[in-house]
């Protein structure tokens, strides 16, 4: 399959001479059209500033980042702005939703920006909603919504552009259980039905056993790939306890 997502020598320090942080230290990777990847380690092991750099939110020292074959670490500010916006969706722990727009218009909103004609904006953001499970909560406010509520409300606004990589940081990190699952479940149905490619950070491998493959990292650099197969869920949880355990941390929810 087509590489989504190509991290060639990825570097990034942080510091002066003399007292240089390394948080990313030769990191390189590939992620395929349609995967659901995982990103994990330890704190400080850089795998949110891995995933800041793949954002454009933070500019990586050295190395190589591209996005459906385009360097993003060569882009002018204007044109990673545009790239942003339209290839890119986002999920993090904090929903992020306007408190003064319903449901309906948060998710409508990317569309707006994007000039999509307004007789293709309704359908397409009830299909969505579909997709997430919030079709009952479109006409009502953030503070009206569960935290689960929002999340899901904030993955549809993150799919709804059709962008080639969602990123997720810790999306399940502020919700319950329950709602975690009716998330993870949700981000399970747009990868399989809209073949959504996800990249993933967390620390908890409850939500990590939802992946299809997992990268673990380790001071910045490399540690090691759990592929979960024909695994099932619980299978793959485990594995994935034993390689947390291995690496210190918190391993999350059990199942």
């Amino acid at each position: 399959m087509a590489a989504i997502l190509e991290v060639d020598h990825l570097q990034k320090y942080y510091g002066v001479r003399g007292s240089v942080t390394r948080a990313i230290n030769d990191l390189s990777f590939t992620v395929d059209r349609g995967e659901f990847v995982g990103i994990m380690g330890a704190s400080g092991s850089g795998k949110t500033t891995l995933l800041n750099c793949i954002a454009t939110i933070d500019a990586p020292t050295a190395g190589r980042i591209a996005v459906e074959g385009k360097e993003i670490t060569r882009l002018k500010s204007r044109e990673l702005s545009r790239f942003r916006r339209e290839r890119l969706g986002f999920v993090f722990q904090d929903a992020n939703l306007l408190d003064t727009l319903t449901a309906f218009e948060n998710i409508a909103l990317a569309l707006t920006i994007q000039k999509v004609p307004a007789a293709q904006v309704e359908p397409r953001v009830k299909e969505t909603a579909r997709l997430l499970d919030i079709s009952e909560c479109l006409n009502k406010y953030p503070y009206q919504l569960s935290g689960g509520q929002r999340q899901r409300t904030a993955a549809a606004r993150a799919i709804i552009t059709n962008p080639a990589l969602i990123l997720a940081d810790e999306p399940t990190g502020a919700l319950d259980s329950k709602s975690a699952r009716l998330l993870l479940d949700r981000f399970e149905v747009l990868n399989r039905e809209m073949q959504a490619t996800i990249l993933m950070v967390t620390h908890d491998a409850f939500t990590a056993s939802y992946c299809r493959r997992i990268l673990f990292i380790k001071d910045g650099r490399p540690f090691t790939e759990l592929i979960r197969g024909d695994q099932g869920r619980k299978e793959f949880f485990n594995k994935i306890i034993e390689v947390v355990t291995i690496l210190g941390g918190d391993s999350g929810d059990v199942l």
